[in-house]
């Protein structure tokens, strides 16, 4: 009998040893954040960050928290990252962004990435999305959200910024062909002149800028130019006035020395050219039909940075085009306050070893 309780507890012990627990087990680490919707038939909306200069890897998060918090929307962020250090965060790298599977799912896409090279296999997510003909909302840097090199042997070389090869339906890549422009030019002074939001006239559905008044949408982030007319029956809802700085120019503050004060509108940019005569578009919107795909409705904001999100009047505005590009009714003035503490970084190109040394955990931005 003690020899039975003996082999017993050895083989006991065994499985035990053979088995980790589930409290010693390395775990994967987190490569994407999710933020639960009010119902389980919420809508689904994917943001994509991926810039390297306005900071999209602070501001999704936030919007992302005040989309489900303050209206009950199911939002998943998807971060850039090296793909030798899964879950930290590197926007410095442009060709991997996991997670964009959750595009499978979604209703919505938001997408404030630059200059990215996806692989196909990444790539083909948001051309699948687009084909269906599903909702867009374009961020500043959108606008030339994907480049690929000289001679790459991608099948979606047609989405990059001033693409001009035999797709001629894909001339100027996806910036133009689905949000209406590409990179062109700074408008305004680059860090120097701000950008105050002003309503266009003969908006088709006003409901889109519902609790916007002239003067509520303020940037320290420049004019972005567009060529005009913008393209199809795209149709601008804010226009943008380039502001000069009244104070001193301050590298070390988050507004570079702007104030949402500052109230003198600027005559020419650092360029000399005449910037308030016409007013640049800031925020559109546009149709986009991908070759043999479906239509779909785009919303184009180029003001949105992480430390543009800190104006009400901003965040109102991209929370008003989520309500819009899904054909839901907008909110007479729909709720924006900032959910936990938001403290966003400047605006500027960061180094290399910046962010090996700063190694960005996503779990820091839930």
């Amino acid at each position: 009998m003690k020899k039975i309780v003996c082999v017993c507890i050895c083989l006991a012990l065994a499985g035990c040893l053979g088995k980790p627990n589930s409290s010693t087990a390395k775990q994967e680490p987190t490569q994407w954040l999710t933020f639960s919707g009010g119902n389980e038939n919420a809508k689904h909306i994917v943001l994509i960050s991926g810039d390297q200069e306005y900071r999209s890897e602070e501001a999704l998060p936030q919007l992302a928290k005040i989309l489900s918090q303050r209206h009950g929307f199911k939002c998943t962020v998807l971060f850039a990252q090296d793909p030798a250090e899964p879950g930290i965060i590197n926007p410095k790298e442009n060709g991997h962004i996991p997670g964009l599977e959750a595009l499978q799912t979604a209703d919505l896409m938001f997408i404030f990435t630059r200059f990215t090279a996806l692989p196909d296999e990444q790539m083909k997510h948001i051309d699948e999305y687009l084909i269906a003909g599903k909702p867009v909302v374009g961020i500043r840097t959108a606008t030339h959200a994907f480049n690929f090199p000289e001679g790459s042997n991608s099948a979606y070389t047609h989405y990059g910024n001033g693409y001009n090869g035999e797709k001629t339906e894909w001339k100027d890549g996806f910036g133009r062909l689905v949000l209406g422009e590409k990179w062109i030019a700074h408008h305004g002074h680059h860090k120097h002149q701000s950008t105050r939001g002003v309503l266009a006239e003969n908006i088709d559905d006003k409901s889109i800028a519902n609790g916007i008044a002239d003067g509520d949408i303020w940037g320290p982030t420049d004019v972005y130019e567009v060529r005009l007319p913008l393209p199809g029956d795209a149709q601008p809802i804010i226009l943008g006035q380039v502001i000069n700085r009244a104070g001193t120019y301050d590298e070390d503050d988050l507004f570079y020395g702007m104030k949402p004060t500052d109230s003198v509108l600027a005559k020419t940019n650092d360029q000399g050219i005449s910037v308030n005569d016409i007013l640049m578009p800031i925020a559109w919107t546009k149709s986009y039909q991908l070759p043999g795909g479906k239509k779909g409705k785009a919303f184009t904001s180029t003001i949105g940075a992480a430390s543009d999100l800190l104006n009400e009047g901003t965040r109102r505005l991209l929370v008003n085009a989520v309500y819009w590009t899904l054909d839901v009714p907008v909110p007479e003035k729909a709720d924006v306050s900032l959910v936990g503490t938001y403290q966003p970084t400047a605006y500027e190109f960061k180094t290399d070893d910046y962010w090996k040394n700063r190694k960005l955990n996503i779990t820091d931005l839930e």
